[in-house]
């Protein structure tokens, strides 16, 4: 069979070739991390921030099983710097999260999984290298706690009864 003058399984082959290649080059550390400082919106600092997290998480864990701890620990450092940074932009662009929640949730849910890679590193770290893992594990909990609080500002828990209904005079 010909199509157009090629051969119909030179045509599929080739198809299969491009499908099979891995995607263009992706952005580095350093270019995510360049981009999410040049950003000035809130909301798009908070998504970029899932892109930057995790490229962060996979330089930690390379330089874990490299046993380059020092390198785990300012990389993850620089990770709670970077969530508090979009935290603090969302706030002062967006005060009201009930409201305008996206960018809060899209960190909120990052944040977590942020908090899941540093308890993971500090099963993996050895004991000198612990303590300042722990600092940036309680931050980045009462980072995850603040942003909780700005989403549900009204916990069923937390509310106070109803004041009783003032007696009328006769």
């Amino acid at each position: 069979m010909r199509a157009g003058g090629r051969s119909l399984g030179a045509v599929c082959g080739i198809l299969v070739f491009l499908a099979m290649q891995p995607p263009r080059a992706t952005e580095t550390l350093a270019d995510l991390q360049a981009r999410f400082d040049r950003e000035s919106s809130g909301v798009h600092k908070a998504k970029l921030l899932g892109k930057l997290g995790d490229a962060q998480f996979e330089e930690a864990r390379r330089a874990g099983k490299d046993g380059d701890f020092n390198t785990v620990g300012l990389t993850l450092e620089k990770y709670r710097d970077n969530v508090r940074t979009a935290v603090e932009a969302l706030k002062k662009q967006h005060p009201d999260a009930e409201k305008q929640s996206n960018g809060y949730r899209q960190l909120e849910m990052h944040l977590r999984k942020g908090i899941r890679e540093v308890e993971e590193t500090l099963l993996a770290s050895p004991e000198p290298y612990r303590p300042p893992l722990q600092l940036v594990r309680q931050d980045l909990i009462g980072l995850d706690d603040e942003l909780l609080k700005m989403l549900f500002p009204r916990r069923p828990l937390e509310q106070r009864p109803a004041a009783p209904p003032p007696e009328k005079q006769p």
